[in-house]
């Protein structure tokens, strides 16, 4: 015989309780006698302890908040204005010692007009500052910033 060739009921029958006690699951039908699990209703919260402090209240907390959210480095046009450069993007702001790294993704922010034609090549800009570089004889391109090389 093969096992997709079985007949078997789909469930099991129910047994009934609470019939008299000849019925052998009668009087208390299997509750024992009297309290919280004896009645019908709302059942326990299953980190319920018996009233006693449950374990994950017992256990400390861990201390600060670690955002996963990647922040923006934001360079101002006043700082385009005093670099001596025609091409701007994360490599020649980390040569200028304007960045930390090269692999920031950096947010250029208006606060002067530009005095020079600039290409802008970084990851985000205001509006403000787009108006301001094409103002001026610029060009700004939405890049992402350099993938970081795998160690090997």
């Amino acid at each position: 015989m093969k096992y997709n060739q079985l007949n078997i009921s789909a469930h099991k029958s129910k047994r009934i309780v609470g019939r008299g006690i000849s019925a052998g699951r009668g009087k208390t039908a299997g509750r024992g006698t009297k309290g919280q699990n004896s009645r019908t209703g709302s059942k326990r919260n299953p980190l319920f302890s018996g009233g006693q402090t449950p374990i994950m209240q017992q256990l400390p907390k861990l201390k600060g908040f670690r955002s996963n959210k990647v922040k923006l480095f934001t360079i101002t046009t006043g700082q385009l204005n005093n670099l001596k450069l025609s091409k701007i993007d994360t490599n020649s702001l980390f040569d200028n010692k304007l960045i930390e790294n090269p692999y920031l993704k950096v947010k250029l922010l208006n606060d002067q007009k530009l005095t020079k034609a600039l290409e802008v090549n970084l990851y985000k800009a205001s509006k403000a500052v787009i108006d301001n570089i094409q103002q001026s004889g610029g060009v700004f391109n939405q890049t992402n910033p350099p993938k970081r090389l795998k160690k090997t």
